[in-house]
């Protein structure tokens, strides 16, 4: 039997005036099919989870745009995919412990559906909306933010050595600017010098034939990655 609501209310941190959008966001769609209602679907939190997916989207990408204020619109990109895939809002759920408080149809309670990514992900998205809902316009987003900041800035400390790598990974950087407009990079070797222990390697990059930059370093990959942050100058790319 799924825990009291009270007991929810207090883990979110927020006391509803309607509680009835919480009973539907914590409903699945398999326990609102078992009503036998013709009207099931209006029973289920698929419709909040809709919703709430695109308050979470909004919410996500204004932390991090004020957040991350050097990071480039790809990397900003792939940072708020990490943030609100299946697993990341599934493991904000269980801190929660949102499981317990779901209500499933048998089969899917059998099965293991309280602990479910997939399940308790679309419940988690399902309160957010639930909370955007019940607290209304601009009070509903800064309710929702409440809430939700915490797992954000948690999750986004735990990448910031990983944005942080990427963000010095001028080759990939690069590569990802010339893809948009379909050109194709080489790195070539153009000479090394000194002994075999502490070697000098110069590269050169090329954009389809044309030379864009040149790099020199301890290694070849170190000797590439300065080639495209030199590359990056000509196309004014921020390093």
């Amino acid at each position: 039997m799924a825990l009291s609501l009270d007991i929810l209310q207090e883990r979110i941190g927020y006391r509803f005036k309607n509680e009835a959008l919480l009973l539907r966001a914590v409903t699945h769609s398999s326990y609102a099919n078992e009503t036998g209602n013709p009207r099931h679907h209006l029973l289920c939190n698929e419709r909040l989870e809709f919703l709430g997916d695109s308050v979470l989207s909004l919410i996500t990408s204004d932390f991090l745009y004020r957040q991350f204020s050097e990071l480039p619109e790809g990397d900003l990109t792939r940072t708020r995919a990490a943030l609100v895939r299946e697993e990341a809002l599934a493991s904000y759920a269980r801190k929660i412990g949102l499981g317990e408080f779901l209500l499933l149809g048998k089969g899917e309670r059998n099965s293991g559906g309280a602990d479910k990514d997939a399940v308790i992900a679309d419940a988690f998205e399902a309160i957010l909306a639930a909370i955007y809902l019940d607290a209304g316009g601009v009070n509903g987003l800064d309710a929702v933010v409440a809430f939700l900041l915490p797992f954000l800035e948690e999750a986004a400390k735990q990448m910031a050595d990983r944005l942080c790598g990427y963000h010095d990974d001028y080759k990939s950087r690069l590569q990802e600017f010339v893809q948009k407009d379909g050109g194709e990079l080489e790195y070539r070797i153009v000479g090394e010098s000194g002994p075999d222990h502490n070697k000098t390697f110069w590269v050169e990059v090329y954009l389809d034939s044309n030379r864009i930059g040149i790099g020199s370093g301890h290694s070849k990959k170190n000797a590439e990655q300065a080639a495209a942050h030199d590359a990056m100058k000509l196309f004014a790319l921020k390093g």
